[in-house]
């Protein structure tokens, strides 16, 4: 069955589709957008360096996307606006990975595979490391998932409870970058964020708890990875940004069937 690329591109797709869902919902309700962006922007250096280095790909872009996630952390509140400091961050270490590729010498590599993803070309190995990563970040959520959600809500409250709200930044951190190191092969540096906002986004019009939020956009990302692949199949267009296309559009009929409801 996995010898079948559309089968392995499926898979793939749903896989890091489970692994977007809960995180991307704390990521909408926490107002992260920016953050996971410079995340994965981040991740074409870790790229570069593994490519030269000789190392695991999944495990420089983890190391290099954790780098840059807790150095946002870090810097946070030091006289630097959020935004700016994203904005600052994330260019500049996706200038510096598309630098360091090009002094890789005698190693092909296909940078538009990195930056928009080629879901179609995913191996059995990828396959296991997409389902590995997810496997890990669905685990370290839903175990610190009461926490999570409290300190998501105050951390006043967090603190009350005995919950360290920086211990619960610095899990999601971790789980950000796995994503991103997960997502990368799929739909490309550029549009990871894409799949950890939209798909949230538009599953918050239809939940009435969290729980439920989460779920429905693991359905609504996998949804949109099947109908994506089968879209780019039919009208010969790009893997990755079909599947974000996909999710957009689903997006705006949440966003319509929302608005219906609240006028009715």
């Amino acid at each position: 069955m996995l010898d079948d690329f559309m089968t392995r591109a499926t898979l793939a797709g749903i896989g890091v589709a489970c692994a977007a869902a809960p995180l991307g919902s704390f990521v909408v309700w926490r107002r992260m957008a920016y953050f996971g962006d410079a995340t994965a922007h981040a991740a074409i250096l870790g790229v570069a360096l593994s490519l030269a280095l000789q190392v695991s790909i999944f495990a420089g872009a983890v190391a290099v996307a954790l780098a840059m996630a807790l150095t946002v952390t870090l810097l946070t509140g030091r006289g630097y606006a959020m935004d700016t400091l994203l904005g600052v961050l994330a260019h500049s270490a996706l200038a510096f990975g598309l630098v360091a590729v090009s002094f890789l010498s005698g190693i092909r590599i296909d940078l538009m595979a990195y930056l928009f993803g080629d879901i179609l070309a995913v191996s059995r190995g990828d396959l296991a490391v997409i389902w590995g990563g997810a496997v890990l970040v669905v685990g370290l959520i839903g175990w610190r998932w009461s926490a999570l959600l409290t300190a998501t809500l105050s951390e006043e409250l967090a603190y009350a409870g005995g919950i360290d709200p920086k211990r619960e930044q610095l899990v999601l951190t971790l789980a950000l970058a796995i994503t991103v190191a997960v997502a990368i092969k799929v739909v490309g540096v550029l549009l990871i964020a894409a799949m950890l906002i939209i798909p949230a986004a538009a599953a918050r019009a239809l939940s009435r708890t969290p729980e439920e939020m989460a779920l429905i956009a693991a359905v609504i990302g996998g949804g949109s990875a099947i109908a994506g692949l089968r879209a780019a199949y039919a009208l010969d267009t790009p893997a990755g940004p079909s599947i974000v296309c996909v999710a957009a559009i689903i997006f705006l009929l949440t966003s319509i069937l929302k608005g219906v409801r609240t006028q009715g």
